[in-house]
């Protein structure tokens, strides 16, 4: 595998096929070399990428792994007919089974909007980003009850990631807000935080894995040392579990896994849409 060539093609921006292809390339280990040709929307677009891999396959002595999303049925045709490499059509693998079971033939539309000045969808996740982002890091207590969900926790135990992840997979409205050693303290929530504590949703990590990454940011300061990260941790989780807020440890957790956990505590309805 750490060898191989990939390649991912499509004729939008690529991004489902990488997904995809990550997803089933994490099976066999290694890291490969990965290659996305976007917007590959003509027979011409196609021919080019196809000598592209061909001259790859020749060179490497050994067949590119292809993985397409190709909705352009000409453009598909001249991959397929020319490609030396192994191509997984992604599209075409389950399209046909569909189209066949429903007896209705797929729009064929490239991308995930076909028109996104129209589309609900999109404006939500827009607004949830704009949103995400005015509420990072606590600099905005304004609007929290449009919240969908409020992140706590130390500073840079992965509050921001998870929010703008949210935000841009999902269009939840993700605020986060971090805990402090005033807070710990006083012993209780931020009172901006109280009146939304149903919301809330805390992060936490393990110390030294925090001290490392607080190190790369603010190397030999207190914020990193490995005493005060054990202190705020500590104390954090102390908080939640006194109020009786759900919480997990982003320190082995993706943001993918961390994101679905909050969406299936705090908006279970939005996995189902």
């Amino acid at each position: 595998m750490p060898n191989r060539t990939v390649y991912f093609v499509s004729d939008g921006t690529g991004i489902t096929a990488e997904t995809f292809g990550n997803s089933i390339l994490a099976q066999f280990g290694g890291k490969p070399r990965h290659v996305r040709r976007p917007f590959i929307d003509s027979a011409d677009k196609a021919r080019q990428v196809v000598r592209e891999i061909n001259d790859l396959c020749d060179s490497e002595g050994q067949r590119v792994i292809v993985f397409a999303t190709l909705v352009n049925t000409e453009v598909l045709e001249v991959v397929r007919a020319q490609c030396k490499g192994l191509l997984l059509d992604m599209f075409g693998t389950f399209i046909a089974p569909l189209e066949e079971e429903l007896q209705i033939k797929s729009n064929h539309r490239v991308g995930r909007f076909s028109d996104v000045a129209k589309s609900q969808e999109y404006h939500d996740r827009i607004e949830a980003i704009n949103f995400s982002l005015a509420h990072d890091d606590g600099q905005s207590a304004k609007n929290l009850d449009a919240a969908d969900v409020i992140l706590v926790g130390v500073s840079r135990c992965g509050k921001t990631p998870t929010s703008l992840y949210l935000a841009m997979q999902h269009g939840i409205k993700a605020a986060n807000y971090p805990l402090i050693p005033e807070d710990f303290e006083r012993g209780r929530l931020p009172s901006t935080l109280s009146p939304h504590k149903r919301k809330c949703f805390g992060l936490t990590i393990d110390p030294e894995r925090l001290s490392q990454i607080r190190n790369e940011r603010r190397p030999g300061s207190k914020y990193a040392d490995i005493l005060n990260c054990r202190y705020e941790v500590n104390e954090a989780e102390t908080m939640m579990k006194r109020e009786g807020i759900s919480w997990l440890s982003s320190t082995h957790k993706s943001i993918e896994e961390i994101a679905t956990t909050i969406l299936r505590d705090i908006r279970p309805d939005r996995l189902i849409y």
